[in-house]
C-alpha cells in the first residue's frame, strides 16, 4: 500500500499504477483516471480475485459513494497490519532510516468514535462529500460518528449554511455546532452551543473552542498522552521541555503535571487562548508563534505534533536548534513522517522507536509516535 492508502501495481512497461479501492494480492479491473509519465492513477471497478482481507462494507453510505471511510472494505486486523506496513515503508523509502524498535500498534474502538465532523450542507441538511466529488451523501446512520453527534446529523437543520462543524465532548456530554457562514440561524437542540465545549482526556478537563484543534476522540488523546509521558519518563528527572504545535495544551499539561517546566508554541490564536486557560497554575508559558520562524530556546525534551504536512526543513531546524536530548514526533501522515525522520536523522538524531496509534479506523490515516535521541 502507498502512503495515501492506494494499492500499488505495475504495468508490463514498468509504469507504477496507484489503484484506489484495491488490496495487495488482488486481481482487479481498473479505470485509469490520469497518467503522468512514470505513474498512473486508477480506481478498481471490479474485484476479479479478492484478497482474504476484503470484507463487505457494513455502512450503506460507503456503497453509495461516501468519501468519509475509505477502508471499510478492509478487515480490522488487515487495516492495522497495512497501516503499520505503510509507516515502515515510508520510513525506509522516503526517510531512508530504519527504526531501532517498531512497537505494536495501539488499537482503539473502530465504531462510533468520531467526536468532530465537518459536514457539507445542501438545503439545510448535512452530508458527507462523495468520493472525488463535491456532491453530498446523506450522513444519517454514520457508523463512525459519536452517538452524541448522531441527532445533529439526522435531525439538525442548517438552512443557509454551506457547511457545519459538529463537535462533542464524549465524556462531558457537551455539544457544539458552528455553521459557515456563521450568521445563519440553525435548528438544533437547546444544549448545543456555537463557541466552545469541554472534554476529559489524559486525566484532565480541557476547554476546546470551536476554532481550536483537538484529537477526534478522547481515548486517542489518552493513548498519545500516555506515549508522550512514557518517553519523558525514560530520559530522567524533569527539566525544561518545549511543546511545539501545542494546540490547547494537551502534551504541555501532561509534562507540567510530571514536574517539567514547559514552553508551549502554537500559531492559532484560539488554541493559544484555550491553552492559557487549560494550563493556568502550571509552570508553563504559552507562546503564539509559527514554529518554523520561532527562535529556539534550550530544552531537554521537545514534543512536536504538526499538521499532516509535517515539520518541513525550517521547523525541523528549530527543533534541532533546541539541543534537546530527545524529540518526540507525533505524526498524522505516513509520508510526512518519512520526510521528517530523514530531516531529524540527517541532523544527527537516531530514530529509537516508532509506535502507530490507530486513531482513525476505516480510513487510511494513521497517527504515529516516534522517538528521536541525540547520541
Amino acid at each position: 500500500m502507498a502512503s495515501d492508502g492506494r494499492a500499488v501495481a505495475r504495468r508490463p512497461s514498468g509504469q507504477v499504477v496507484f489503484v484506489e479501492g484495491a488490496l495487495p494480492g488482488e486481481e482487479v479491473a481498473v479505470e485509469v483516471i490520469s497518467e503522468r509519465g512514470r505513474y498512473a492513477s486508477a480506481r478498481a471497478t471490479e474485484v476479479v480475485d479478492p484478497s482474504a482481507d476484503r470484507v463487505r462494507p457494513p455502512c450503506p453510505r460507503v456503497v453509495e459513494g461516501c468519501g468519509g471511510c475509505q477502508w471499510q472494505h478492509v478487515s480490522i486486523p488487515a487495516q492495522i497490519r497495512l497501516k503499520a506496513g505503510m509507516v515502515e515503508e515510508s520510513l525506509r523509502r522516503i526517510g531512508r532510516v530504519q527504526p531501532v524498535e517498531f512497537r505494536p500498534t495501539v488499537e482503539l474502538e473502530p465504531w462510533s468514535w468520531r467526536t468532530s465532523i465537518h459536514a457539507g450542507v445542501v438545503d439545510g441538511r448535512p452530508g458527507y462529500r462523495r468520493r472525488r466529488s463535491h456532491d453530498l451523501v446523506d450522513a444519517a446512520g454514520c457508523l463512525i460518528a459519536h452517538p452524541l453527534l448522531a441527532p445533529l446529523l439526522t435531525g439538525g437543520r442548517y438552512p443557509g449554511a454551506r457547511s457545519v462543524l459538529l463537535r462533542c465532548g464524549a465524556r462531558t456530554g457537551e455539544r457544539l455546532a458552528v455553521p459557515t457562514p456563521s450568521g445563519v440561524t440553525i435548528d438544533v437542540p437547546a444544549d448545543v452551543n456555537r463557541r466552545a465545549i469541554h472534554e476529559m482526556a489524559a486525566g484532565r478537563r480541557w476547554k476546546l473552542s470551536a476554532a481550536s484543534f483537538f484529537q477526534s476522540r478522547p481515548d486517542g488523546a489518552d493513548a498519545l498522552a500516555d506515549l508522550v509521558r512514557s518517553a519523558a519518563e525514560e530520559i530522567g528527572p524533569p527539566g525544561h521541555a518545549v511543546d511545539t504545535y501545542s494546540g490547547v495544551g494537551l502534551f504541555a499539561g501532561v509534562l507540567a503535571e510530571m514536574g517539567w517546566s514547559v514552553t508551549a508554541v502554537e500559531g492559532s490564536r484560539a488554541a493559544v487562548e484555550d491553552a492559557r486557560a487549560n494550563l493556568s497554575g502550571f509552570d508553563a508559558t504559552v507562546v503564539r508563534a509559527d514554529v518554523a520562524t520561532w527562535r529556539p530556546r534550550s530544552a531537554d525534551l521537545v514534543i512536536a505534533d504538526p499538521s499532516r504536512a509535517g515539520l518541513g526543513k525550517e521547523a525541523a531546524a528549530v527543533l534541532v536548534g533546541t539541543g534537546a536530548r530527545r524529540i518526540v514526533l507525533v505524526s498524522c501522515d505516513a509520508a510526512s513522517l518519512g520526510r521528517d525522520a530523514g530531516l531529524l536523522t540527517g541532523a544527527g538524531y537516531i530514530l529509537s522507536s516508532v509506535r502507530p496509534v490507530d486513531l482513525f479506523p476505516h480510513t487510511w490515516h494513521v497517527e504515529v509516535v516516534s522517538v528521536f535521541d541525540r547520541p
